[in-house]
Order: C-alpha cells, then structure tokens, then sequence
C-alpha cells in the first residue's frame, strides 16, 4: 500500500490557481466544501436500511451494510479489542497501525461507525454488487438484522474471511469474495506456471550443486516442488 501511496504523491502536479474568473482560491476552497457538504447530505438521504455500501481503497475495495441513522455496519482487522477493554478507546476511528496488526493476528470485529468515518473521504457506491452476484438479494430488513446480529469481534483472514464476505453473507446469503477470488486467480497466474516450474528445478539443483550436497534424497526434493508447480500449472 505504502509504495503505492508515494508513487500518488510523486506524480500529484501542482496546479497554478486560475484568477480570471475573478475568484481567489480561498472562495473556491470555501465553495468547494461547501458543495462537498451538500453532496454528502443529499447521499446520505438517498441510502436505505439494508443498502450494501463500497469505498476504493488503495489497494481494495471496503464494504459495510448502512443501518440507517447514518450509521454503517463494517467488518475490519482491528487488535485493540484484545489488547484492552477500554470501549472508549475501541470505538475511535481504527488506525492504520491497529488494521495492520489485526491483519496480521487473524483479529477483527464488526463495528457500527457514521457514514463519513466508513467512507472516509472516498467517495460511496451503493448496491453495484446486486448486478454481479447471482443470487438476489434479501429483504432490506433481513440485511441490515444479519449485520446488526454480527457485531462484536469475529476471526479476521485477509483472503477467506474479511469486509466482503461479510457484507455478501448479510445482503445475499452465501459468504464469497470477488476480490480474494481475484487475487488467488492472479497469483496462480503468476506461481504455478511452467515457466517458474522450469526455474524453480534450474535454482535448486544450482544450488545444491553449489553446497556440493547432491545426495539422492536433496535432489528428490529440489525436483519434487517443480514438479508439483508443473502439474499445477
């Protein structure tokens, strides 16, 4: 994520302010949040309890179920809750360093936050899954019950159980991943293919080779990984 980020840094351009409208960049600042607030408003009054809300992140995509009352269910890593009991503190704004660590510990719970925290800053697409899964989707009330009955903290895994698996679970009934399926396809694209077959057996037996450890029982494994990756592919 983070080299990602940088990069969008390095190639943001400056823009020269414009003033032959007559307007100095402070007044288009001011009109430019004020439009944003309106904008907002009017989003928050066209959602609906059950709707199933998405933001871009960097390198994904963030679900969460709206409530109603601008409030939005959303599953996400967090470690706090099993390091402290303190709810004052749980219920901030999840850091950076709090997702990381959920990530990497498998922990995460489903929270209730406001529309602009779960957004935050990105803008909101709403339903745009119920034109790609296959299945219809519940009733708005049943949704936004299976979400509000899930609250509290639930094993976390980036890959088979995470914010889409949850959402899918509450709005259509069956608990899948678009994404991680995504992600999956593209790294068997890029791990099991003949070509890293080819590479993976060449580096094991120059390495053994190399350690003069060319035994029968080395070079049954060195070969054995390739052959597996071979038939994979």
């Amino acid at each position: 994520m983070f080299p990602l980020q940088l990069l969008a840094l390095l190639f943001i351009s400056t823009q020269r302010p414009d003033l032959r409208d007559g307007k100095r960049p402070r007044e288009e600042e001011e009109e430019g949040r004020s439009k944003e607030r309106k904008e907002r408003k009017e989003r928050k009054s066209s959602l609906r309890r059950g709707d199933l809300l998405q933001v871009p992140r960097t390198l994904f995509t963030h679900f969460g179920i709206y409530l109603g009352g601008d409030r939005v269910a959303h599953f996400i890593p967090d470690i706090l809750p099993v390091v402290s009991s303190d709810q004052c503190r749980i219920g901030r704004m999840v850091t950076n360093s709090r997702l990381l660590l959920g990530v990497l510990t498998k922990r995460g719970s489903v929270r209730v936050d406001s529309v602009e925290d779960f957004a935050f800053g990105a803008q909101i697409f709403v339903n745009t899954l119920d034109e790609v899964c296959s299945r219809p989707a519940l009733q708005a009330e049943e949704v936004a019950r299976r979400a509000e009955k899930l609250q509290g903290h639930v094993t976390y895994s980036l890959l088979w159980y995470n914010c889409e698996h949850y959402v899918m679970y509450c709005r259509y009934g069956t608990a899948v991943s678009y994404q991680s399926f995504q992600f999956c396809k593209t790294a068997r694209k890029l791990l099991l293919s003949r070509r890293v077959a080819k590479v993976t057996v060449l580096l094991g037996l120059s390495l053994l080779l190399h350690l003069e450890a060319l035994t029968s029982c080395s070079v049954t494994i060195a070969v054995l990984l390739p052959f597996l990756i071979w038939m994979a592919a």
